[in-house]
């Protein structure tokens, strides 16, 4: 993998270890590291290893170690003490454990924002949903990052009327946790999903207060990819990286949630 030009042209910064710039080589940095976690192109229990990392990547050892700290945090990287790093494993107990844990606290929030979100929140609901649903007909793997940034932003104004700022720190976690998954779901075979279809029906519950069916929905949802994939993965069809086999390929993303 070549050093990025951006990166070559903050060397120098880098080097000096301070200022705007350094934070900047910090961001750039973190960001490349998590698209290649997300992808795969960084192995699911590989070694992260720092000289190696560093020629990569083009940054100095502090600002990986930054980055990779960053990461540790988003659950993408873990750290071994003075061992240095590891990218996470993926597991299927993983993607059940996450998926249990979506549901419980995102239908509770729905319910919630339902009953509390005001007229600011139903607009920026509005708002997200439309910048979404321009990306999702159709959807295809060329739009992944954007979907994924959009996809965010609507659980987000969806789950923004309830009070607790803590329940949408958590989700944001296993969200950014999740997206992995969701990477390789884009690609499973046979995937005849309606994702756009989905975020419509709970918009428009949502914005209808129908708090009970729009859970429901929402939980649906929540459900649908993984259970597709934990059964593609059990039943020997596909593989996720790391876990002896290579991850699915393909080009048309049918359902990510």
């Amino acid at each position: 993998m070549a050093k990025r030009p951006f990166i070559q042209r903050l060397l120098m910064a880098d080097a000096d270890g301070g200022g705007e710039a350094s934070r900047t080589l910090t961001e750039q940095a973190y960001a490349e590291l998590r698209a290649d976690i997300i992808e795969g192109r960084l192995v699911p229990g590989s070694k992260l290893r720092i000289e190696h990392l560093r020629q990569t990547y083009g940054v100095g050892a502090g600002t990986l170690r930054e980055a990779l700290t960053r990461l540790v945090s988003d659950a993408l990287v873990t750290a071994e003490g003075q061992r240095g790093f590891r990218v996470s494993p993926i597991a299927i107990d993983d993607l059940e454990d996450l998926t249990r844990l979506r549901v419980h606290i995102e239908t509770q929030a729905l319910r919630d924002s339902i009953r509390h979100g005001g007229e600011d929140w139903r607009a920026r609901l509005r708002a997200s949903y439309e910048e979404l649903s321009s990306l999702e007909q159709p959807l295809s793997r060329a739009q992944r990052r954007s979907w994924e940034m959009m996809n965010l932003r609507f659980h987000e104004a969806l789950l923004a009327g309830q009070p607790s700022p803590w329940t949408q720190k958590v989700l944001r976690l296993l969200a950014r946790h999740g997206e992995r998954y969701r990477c390789y779901a884009m690609d499973l075979p046979g995937m005849t999903r309606d994702v756009h279809a989905e975020h419509t029906e709970i918009f428009e519950l949502a914005m209808a207060g129908q708090e009970a069916r729009a859970a429901l929905a929402l939980e649906a949802h929540i459900c649908a990819t993984p259970h597709e994939l934990l059964k593609a993965l059990r039943e020997g069809r596909v593989r996720l990286p790391g876990t002896g086999g290579a991850a699915p390929s393909g080009g048309q993303a049918a359902g990510l949630d």
